[in-house]
């Protein structure tokens, strides 16, 4: 299955959750608040204002998976996936505002007990009906949220859980009201209230983390670093990020190889770190490495050191009558401490007794340079 399908498939199980979360959680809203009404308890009123926020967040996640799972375009190069971190944020902000209702409406109710309502047996009924049916939402819920890898979801499924335990606080409430302790009732109303907070609060942090780039835990990035460093090839690896982009982290990282590699080697090894990173971790969805010869972790030494077209001039100059300018352009480079390191391939004829001598001036005359390290010079056999 390709990231395409997949995408598909993410969307459909989101879309098809949040359908049938919005269907119970729209029955549960009327029936919590009309028998709410009827049966005189507070608590179930405040239980069915818990379903609605839940309903809310139904209606979220139906947009969110639409939008969210679009794949990425010139305007979004990593994809939509923050749209859906963005509704979460929302969705944590109704359900505080929600809380901040409920605990005003209990706490004037406790102030002024001739307002506090005497809830009836038919409640505790409807207060079963509502943890039964939460329950089984979450476990429909938390079982795709899993599958599909979206934090949404889950913290969609909380919802439908927390729901369950605040039914379970109203059915106590509403049984010690009934019981002649009628305070009862708005108390459980306040302990929903604080729960809804709760759960609010929590999922608009963890968005907001998102937002701003937080990183993994330091936990997982140890283990991501020790299974770059046993990777053949690495020899170190330094300036690791990462950051969350819905559901998975996306990872940055350096990586030190032998600092006289081919280019094509070097990207051979990188790319074989990036597929071990997806392959270790089913939250990491990529990884850009970057390939370094020596630690720039700590300073960049090779930053003011001139290009290649400036070098070659200056070995030109240096070198004028001993080696040919088209000769030039077949040296390498290489930035290293600070210094720019040269390796050359000369044609050498079976008959040259001078060659070694011919080396040792090419060397003295390239190190006038003050940029320039150490200076090797190779010989490659010819017959003319």
């Amino acid at each position: 299955m390709d990231a395409q399908q997949l995408a598909q498939a993410r969307d459909q199980a989101m879309r098809k959750t949040s359908v049938v979360g919005a269907i119970v959680n729209l029955a549960l809203t009327i029936v919590k608040i009309i028998f709410g009404v009827v049966g005189q308890s507070h608590a179930l009123i405040a239980d069915g204002m818990h379903s609605l926020a839940d309903l809310s967040t139904d209606l979220m996640v139906w947009f969110a998976a639409k939008y969210s799972n679009q794949p990425a375009d010139k305007e979004h190069p990593y994809g939509h996936a923050r749209i859906e971190t963005a509704f979460t944020v929302g969705l944590g902000i109704i359900l505080i505002l929600t809380a901040i209702g409920i605990i005003y409406d209990s706490g004037q109710r406790l102030i002024n007990p001739d307002t506090l309502l005497q809830p009836t047996p038919i409640v505790l009924l409807i207060a079963v009906i509502s943890i039964l049916a939460n329950e089984a939402l979450y476990q429909y819920t938390v079982r795709v949220a899993y599958k599909v890898k979206s934090n949404l979801l889950k913290a969609n499924a909380w919802h439908h859980r927390s729901d369950a335990i605040s039914s379970i606080v109203v059915l106590v409430g509403v049984a010690g009201s009934l019981m002649g302790m009628p305070y009862l009732d708005a108390l459980a109303a306040l302990g929903v209230a604080f729960m809804i907070g709760k759960i609010g609060w929590d999922q608009t942090w963890h968005a907001i983390r998102e937002l701003i780039d937080t990183g993994m835990e330091p936990k997982t990035a140890a283990a991501i670093e020790r299974i770059i460093e046993n990777i053949e090839g690495v020899q170190s690896q330094h300036m690791l990020r990462s950051r969350r982009m819905g559901g998975n982290y996306l990872i940055d990282v350096h990586i030190e190889v032998d600092e006289r590699l081919s280019v094509s080697e070097g990207h051979k090894i990188a790319e074989y770190v990036r597929l071990k990173l997806i392959e270790s971790d089913k939250n990491i969805s990529n990884a850009l490495i970057h390939i370094d010869p020596e630690d720039d972790s700590l300073e960049v030494l090779c930053v003011d050191l001139p290009f290649r077209r400036e070098v070659l001039a200056d070995l030109r100059r240096v070198w004028d009558g001993d080696v040919d300018a088209a000769d030039c352009s077949s040296v390498t480079l290489h930035y290293l401490s600070g210094k720019v390191h040269i390796d050359l391939v000369r044609p050498l004829l079976v008959n040259d007794a001078q060659a070694q001598e011919k080396a040792q001036r090419l060397e003295q005359k390239a190190k006038t340079l003050t940029y320039v390290g150490d200076v090797r010079i190779f010989h490659q056999f010819t017959s003319q």
